[in-house]
């Protein structure tokens, strides 16, 4: 899951600049899913669009107000998607400074069809953490354009790591939050991401000629085109290496990811299951594999040869 390592490591809760209009403040909130902290990017030079205000910590609430300069306002707060680490904060920093919240949508918005039938069957859990609480001021659509003074921000929908994920394409820039990020692959768990949806926003991405893309996590991408076709060929070969380990006979997800994921940290074993079974549930929609039973993220899978 995990890509080379890089000297990212900025200060937390100081706004740096990374090219000219655009600023990022990362928040102090570093873990084995969030690398460094998320990115929380300042954008304009007088109207400021905040990307992905993070989670509720007060600390970078204050960093995010502190890096507003005189002549300055929020005009706009963004939020990508609705996992804690990227849009709890919003609600407060909304209040702060009068700027309303947008996004694709609440916590299901955008939830494909397969994913809400198992989410209706009890599955929940194995990701990051939804803010159920989140609602929009304003939601936004594929192909909408944000504005502000001097900036635009055109509303890519990019289901597949969460149904209601957008990207904001700026310019030749894309902020692509955790659909690509600068230092990992990103976590598809069912029911909330959706492989066959990720593969999708993948491919959708690559029509397109981008300079850099501005994750959520980790450094800027700077070669957009490679990362995608890295990403793309990760879970080809993820999905070659169940294939090839279903020929010995049906197994469960978790079984597959022990056998798969074999230099996985262990703490991080149940989100290489739930990467396996979103695979699996990818699979079966291809006609490639099947659950022996109900689809199940503890069924037993075997190969349609």
């Amino acid at each position: 899951m995990t890509l080379p390592p890089d000297d990212f490591d900025p200060p937390h809760g100081t706004a740096i600049e990374i090219e000219p209009g655009l600023r990022r403040v990362l928040a102090p909130n570093p873990s084995p899913m969030t690398y460094r902290g998320t990115n929380t990017y300042l954008l304009g030079t007088r109207d400021l669009a905040v990307i992905d205000p993070g989670p509720a910590i007060p600390a970078h609430l204050d960093a995010i107000l502190a890096a507003v300069m005189p002549g300055q306002r929020i005009s706009h707060i963004v939020v990508t998607h609705t996992h804690m680490d990227h849009s709890p904060l919003a609600a407060e920093l909304s209040a702060r400074c009068g700027a309303p919240v947008l996004a694709f949508g609440g916590p299901e918005t955008g939830r494909s069809a397969v994913m809400s039938d198992l989410a209706r069957a009890g599955l929940a859990g194995g990701g990051e953490g939804i803010d159920q609480s989140f609602r929009p001021d304003q939601t936004v659509a594929d192909g909408e354009v944000i504005q502000g003074d001097d900036w635009t921000l055109e509303v890519i929908h990019t289901p597949g790591h969460l149904g209601n994920h957008i990207a904001l394409g700026w310019g030749d820039a894309c902020f692509t939050a955790d659909h690509v990020m600068g230092w990992a692959s990103s976590l598809v768990s069912p029911p909330d991401g959706d492989l066959t949806d990720f593969m999708a926003s993948c491919r959708r991405l690559q029509t397109r000629n981008w300079r850099v893309f501005h994750p959520g996590h980790g450094a800027p991408v700077t070669t957009p085109a490679e990362r995608l076709e890295w990403l793309i060929g990760h879970r080809l070969s993820r999905e070659a290496a169940i294939l090839a380990a279903l020929a010995d006979g049906p197994q469960t997800a978790r079984a597959l990811a022990e056998r798969i994921y074999t230099e996985t940290p262990a703490a991080l074993l149940g989100a290489a299951e739930r990467n396996v079974f979103a695979h699996l549930v990818d699979l079966t929609s291809q006609n490639r594999a099947h659950s022996q039973g109900l689809l199940a993220a503890s069924a037993v899978f075997a190969r349609n040869d």
